[in-house]
């Protein structure tokens, strides 16, 4: 599996053509305690940059959106009952959503984690 990360601090794990969404542990430290998540509907078409998921705290609501286009297979479930998963495990059982890539090639204008890393130290 590859791991790549947006500069809105989403991470996306491809394995061929299926993909895991979620965001950074940078994402969920700067918003805080997680209260709340929304993710997308099973079968929701998605576009780069489309607005795909909601995430609120104590400090800001704020969207989730969708790094690459496919469509959405899974939302996590889990972060209904438990929305704190995002702070807990936010790159592992906290992931957002799932979903079936429609241009692979989108990839290539995400960053490595290396490069992620070195996009949030100068933050």
């Amino acid at each position: 599996m590859i791991r790549y990360f947006t500069e809105d601090h989403e991470w996306i794990e491809v394995e061929e053509e299926e993909a895991t969404v979620g965001i950074t542990d940078y994402a969920q430290g700067q918003l805080g305690d997680v209260v709340f998540v929304e993710t997308p509907a099973a079968e929701t078409i998605l576009a780069k940059g489309d607005d795909a998921a909601v995430v609120e705290s104590v400090k800001a609501a704020s969207d989730v959106y969708a790094p690459v286009s496919g469509e959405v297979t899974d939302g996590n479930e889990a972060l209904v009952d438990d929305p704190a998963l995002v702070n807990s495990d936010p790159e592992g059982e906290g992931w957002f959503f799932k979903m079936k890539l429609t241009d692979t090639s989108e990839l290539n204008a995400l960053m490595d984690e290396d490069a992620y890393k070195e996009f949030i130290a100068d933050l």
